[in-house]
């Protein structure tokens, strides 16, 4: 089956530069396994980088012993919803973008939340002018 974005399209991938998902495949794809709820596709900021790290939560940091290249400002990174939640609580939430951010993210995070932070660019970028 294939899983839709908050769109309700299909979910587009989210990145590979470095590897993202919870199943390092490049999308924000989720399952049982996935406690966490990988399945918002966030563009990383400097600032949610520091909220994460001060959560608990670095992902600055290399692991190479998990294939972890650590981010950096502007990487698109499957972030977990509660954690996404926390930064948008303290007011550092990272941009997502929506056509590869999971529906199932909806469940824990409001609709109206995520197109407050989102980054997408419509596939036709002359239906922006009015």
């Amino acid at each position: 089956m294939t899983e839709r974005n908050v769109l309700g399209d299909e979910l587009e991938p989210c990145g590979t530069e470095p590897m993202t998902g919870f199943f390092r495949d490049g999308h924000c794809h989720t399952g049982p396994q996935d406690a966490g709820s990988h399945t918002i596709c966030a563009v990383v900021t400097a600032e949610f980088l520091e909220q994460q790290r001060a959560i608990g939560n670095n992902l600055s940091t290399p692991m190479p012993q998990y294939g972890f290249p650590g981010l950096s400002p502007g990487d698109r990174w499957c972030v977990t919803a509660v954690n996404w939640a926390r930064a948008y609580d303290d007011g550092v939430a990272a941009p997502v973008v929506l056509a590869s951010t999971n529906e199932k993210v909806l469940t824990i995070v409001p609709l109206e939340a995520l197109r407050e932070h989102a980054v997408d660019v419509p596939a036709d970028p002359g239906s922006l002018e009015p």
